[in-house]
């Protein structure tokens, strides 16, 4: 095989291996040293958990007067304003201190040091004041490889400045000896008890466990060094590096335990619960902190005062006076008070988010316990998988000295021997795997999966990736970086393949961005669709229903309008949508004649009935909601289940106009003032103003209940516009609804009569449900009856623009009679034989009420809605659209029941604004950059106004707030609204 063949077939090999997609995502992007995870899933989460942060910080750090009386909060704003002295930055140290102490289960005898930088300042403060130069039987053994050595040389500088910085104080102090600090022949590992002892170690500096190396202690070297503490501890004395080891220390709760008892501690703090710290602590046992005091009384350098454990017990004699540590920055758990504070300026805001982290890492994970036991599941998870992929291998070989907060993983694939190659996959992965991306050779872009960012392995260490897996994230996000690992390899893999592909000539075309959208159906074939209802009501100039906006729409987006019956097939164009526009079908008999034996392809239908053997064998369109008058077998009937082809609808283009017509009945009788007779008097001249208004007392609208039930697009709108009228509105509807009717600020109702009770206006909108094929039943047949009658206000009005059906005739006839129900309004459908004259359909139970109840019944023959030309013209472009989608790419839009074999779901479509709103929706708004940057500053002036407002308690600061700001939040609030209706984004979210 040719260099250029096995280079293509490994190329291929790549590809094969990521066509499945990127794998599911990290939960954070974060595995680097640089702020370890807060935990937040993603940009929204972290921006909602600095609110919280605002929140608890507020609710917690209160300013008092000199009686102690509450002035409300501090913030975060006032905080961050150089806050580092008194109150309360004195409150955010002693409440961190406490909070690392208790959550680390520290115990109450070793008191913890603070002072500012980080891990290599806590190693610096431990090793000046553990060290003496005074004590020549004082030996020093470090953990790590001797600077210098063959070993160490491999590790790169920042393996070695642990050792190269004792070996300089050594070097360059008064009676210092080199020759009293030794070196561990491999990383990480503690010598025996015996050995220690038989050295002369006095002191081990533990700094083996670190992330550098991705290694921990194995159990063994813990027991190690716990029994070489226990044969003396007034001198043995061990402080370890616990930048990477807090929170991930994979021994047992006891032998965990042991180690925060005996041993001194220095670490950073953003490794362990995310955040950058900014600052170091370190714990010391009470014997480690008599050394101190005795070694300060001699000290064997001059130690920066910033890292001055002890102090000068007189302050009026800072060189000669006695130095202690009781009063030095450390916190003392027993008295639970800081002896002294943190020298030079310290972030009292980043103290603060150190509290706030642990108090949330508890909640979310569990105690100390528990964080280091999902560590030890993460590397757990890191070995199995490992185990299963061999295209990686563990940096750390022996799997007692893996560690439990990194790991660092190298790429063994037999494809790439070369050195160089390697490197550069390695590159372009870490480029894939972040959010810069990368372009291949023919200019195709691969942008970045922004799923691990800052994973880069130290110059060195055996390994091409090393990221932070300590307990702090949970065991899914541990796989999920893995797989994504894999993937951003064979990714990166074919790039650079592609590369050396092309320096040898050979190139690719770029990659079909339209694949997507590639036409599916048949160009050698003539489609045919049948729209059996008008799509245009208005009269055009010859008084005919005008259909010519569907027309030009149909021949806008290439599809051909025959306003005649089915041509003679040899007639069509070939590779043509044809739409047959044949509106004066109605009855059985006539669609049966005209597609009885699928003699098109699709249907767009909106009021006619579809029976079951009418066949068309791609799919139909209902122009409107309901799908009950769609029958045809193809796709099993009104509920869409069962056939093989798709039923689609177009909801909400009438929700509108069917709302607007409810609330149009609504008000010819309330409010009740007598219009009629009012504008005949007045005509007339028989009316005095001053003398006879008093004799037409009416009601508003305001303050009077509706209950709605349903809680769909109509349901929805009528609703709104009752709120407009300012009307109490009460909904019913599944529980599922509930959060989000409460939102749009309408009451929730369990129950129909719970809806009902005292309400003064009653409007369905619930559809009829499914049928029931035992009884022939609808579900929501009769749905308003004697019960919920029974529970409205004397003198009620019932709205039913919804089904005929869901309302029990016998029931309201009863409520009419009692005067229960004063007035109802219908609108269902009412058929008429032509021959006979005998009427029938959903309306005509009511006919014999109209004639009982004279002027108490307004009838209407189902048009509130089908009688309005510009939700139909608009309604039938869409299902044209919808039928062109299905055809050409089989992507049905608004499926109705079963996706079939073949096809794919291209969602939901609906009127901006009304039902509920899509991501579509959102993204529409986010993708319109002007809009985009005025929906975050509105918001963004809401949230400072309110926040500032919710912080400052004092009435005169409120009042002296919404002066000066007022205008502008009332200002950010319409803007934001008119933005968020113009988009359509209200009311509930579809998922």
């Amino acid at each position: 095989m040719s260099d250029i063949e096995r280079l293509k077939a490994q190329r291929l090999a790549a590809i094969k291996a990521t066509e499945g997609g990127a794998p599911e995502r990290t939960g954070n992007p974060f595995f680097g040293v640089g702020p370890i995870t807060d935990g937040a899933a993603d940009e929204v989460d972290s921006r909602l958990l600095k609110f919280e942060f605002e929140h608890w910080l507020e609710e917690n750090y209160r300013k008092r007067d000199d009686r102690g009386r509450d002035l409300g909060p501090f913030t975060a704003a006032e905080v961050g304003r150089s806050m580092h002295r008194g109150y309360p930055a004195d409150k955010f140290l002693l409440d961190m201190m406490r909070e690392i102490h208790r959550y680390f289960a520290f115990p109450k005898e070793n008191r913890m040091a603070i002072g500012l930088g980080g891990g290599h300042s806590g190693f610096t403060v431990c090793v000046q004041h553990l060290i003496t130069t005074r004590d020549s039987s004082q030996h020093v053994f470090v953990d790590t490889l001797r600077p210098e050595s063959e070993g160490a040389k491999a590790s790169g500088f920042f393996r070695q400045s642990w050792g190269t910085q004792i070996i300089e104080m050594m070097r360059h102090a008064r009676d210092g000896d080199e020759g009293r600090i030794h070196f561990a022949e491999k990383e990480g590992v503690v010598p025996p008890a015996e050995t220690l002892a038989d050295m002369g170690v006095k002191l081990v500096i533990g700094v083996g466990h670190e992330t550098t190396g991705a290694s921990t202690y194995a159990t063994a070297d813990v027991q190690r060094l716990l029994a070489w503490i226990d044969m003396n501890p007034t001198e043995h004395h061990a402080v370890l590096d616990a930048t990477s080891m807090l929170g991930a220390m994979p021994w047992g709760e006891t032998l965990v335990h042991e180690v925060t008892q005996r041993c001194c501690l220095f670490m950073p703090f953003q490794k362990a619960i995310g955040g950058v710290a900014g600052y170091y602590v370190a714990s010391f046992t009470p014997a480690a902190l008599d050394l101190i005091e005795r070694n300060q009384q001699q000290p064997s350098w001059a130690i920066p005062r910033q890292f001055k454990l002890a102090t000068p017990v007189d302050p009026k004699k800072p060189l000669t006076g006695e130095r202690s540590v009781n009063i030095g920055p450390i916190y003392d758990p027993a008295q639970d008070k800081m002896l002294g504070g943190v020298i030079n300026t310290f972030s009292t805001l980043a103290f603060a988010e150190t509290t706030f982290g642990l108090l949330r890492t508890e909640k979310r994970v569990g105690s100390v316990a528990d964080l280091n036991a999902r560590s030890s599941k993460n590397r757990d998870e890191v070995n199995r998988w490992v185990a299963a992929n061999p295209l990686f291998e563990l940096g750390v070989r022996d799997p007692d000295y893996r560690g439990a907060a990194v790991t660092l993983l190298k790429v063994r694939d037999p494809d790439i021997t070369d050195p160089a190659i390697h490197t550069r996959i390695v590159a372009y992965s870490k480029a894939i795997l972040s959010y810069t991306g990368v372009t291949h050779p023919n200019g195709s872009y691969e942008p970045g999966l922004d799923v691990a960012r800052y994973i880069n392995a130290f110059p060195g260490t055996p390994g091409d990736y090393r990221a932070w897996i300590g307990g702090i994230r949970p065991v899914s996000d541990v796989t999920a970086l893995l797989e994504n690992l894999q993937y951003a390899w064979q990714r990166a893999k074919a790039v650079v393949l592609e590369e050396e592909l092309a320096a040898l000539g050979e190139t690719f075309p770029a990659a079909d961005a339209a694949a997507v959208n590639r036409r599916m159906d048949d160009p050698e074939r003539a489609y045919k669709v049948l729209i059996c209802d008008r799509v245009g009501l208005k009269f055009d100039a010859d008084g005919l229903p005008d259909h010519s906006e569907v027309k030009a729409h149909v021949e806008a987006s290439g599809g051909v309008f025959h306003e005649t019956a089915r041509a003679d097939e040899n007639e069509l164009e070939k590779g043509k949508i044809h739409f047959f526009y044949i509106p004066d079908i109605s009855s059985e008999d006539e669609i049966m004649a005209a597609a009885g034996d699928g003699q098109y392809d699709a249907v767009i239908a909106a009021a006619t009935f579809l029976p079951k053997a009418a066949v068309f064998k791609l799919g139909g369109v209902r122009i409107g909601a309901g799908t009950g008058n769609m029958g045809s077998a193809s796709w099993g009937g009104g509920d869409g289940r069962g056939g093989w082809a798709p039923l689609m609808n177009t909801p909400s283009f009438n929700s509108r106009a069917t709302a607007q017509m409810t609330m149009k009945a609504l008000l010819k009788v309330l409010p009740d003032l007598p219009v009629e007779e009012l504008h005949a008097a007045t005509a007339a001249g028989d009316f005095d103003t001053g003398r006879d208004l008093r004799k037409v007392p009416t009601e508003k609208l305001e303050g009077k209940t509706i209950a709605v039930f349903g809680y769909g697009n109509i349901g929805r709108e009528v609703a709104k516009l009752a709120a407009a009228f300012g009307m109490n509105v009460r909904v019913f509807a599944r529980a599922n609804h509930r959060p989000w009717i409460e939102s749009e600020g309408f009451t929730f109702a369990a129950t129909r009569e719970e809806a009902a009770e005292g309400a003064d206006v009653l409007s369905l909108h619930t559809g009829l449900g499914a049928l029931d094929p035992q009884t022939g039943q609808f579900a929501n047949a009769g749905f308003l009856g004697e019960s919920v009658f029974a529970a409205v206000n004397h003198g009620a009005v019932l709205l039913n623009y919804d089904r005929g059906e869901g309302v029990d005739v016998d029931a309201l006839d009863r409520a009419l009679a009692s005067g229960r129900i004063r007035h109802a309004a219908v609108d269902a459908d009412l058929f008429t034989d032509p021959q006979t004259g005998a009427v029938s359909g959903p309306m005509a139970p009511y006919l014999p009420l109209s004639e009982k109840y004279p002027g108490r019944l307004a009838l209407l023959p189902h048009a509130a809605a089908d009688t309005e030309h510009h939700s139909r013209v608009e309604g039938a472009k869409q299902a044209v659209d919808q039928i062109l989608d299905l055809i050409r790419f089989h992507r049905v839009v608004n499926l109705k029941g079963e996706l079939p074999d073949g096809y794919t779901d291209g969602g939901a479509q609906a009127v901006a604004g009304v039902g509920a709103a899509s991501a579509g929706d959102i993204t529409s708004l986010a993708a319109d950059r002007t809009s985009l940057d005025e929906a975050r500053r509105t918001a963004e002036n809401l949230a400072a106004v309110w926040g500032a407002l919710a912080s400052a308690t004092d009435a005169e600061r409120q009042a002296m707030l919404t002066d000066r700001y007022g205008g502008a939040l009332l200002k950010a609030y319409n803007t934001h609204k008119s933005l968020m209706h113009e988009f359509g984004i209200e009311g509930p979210f579809r998922d």
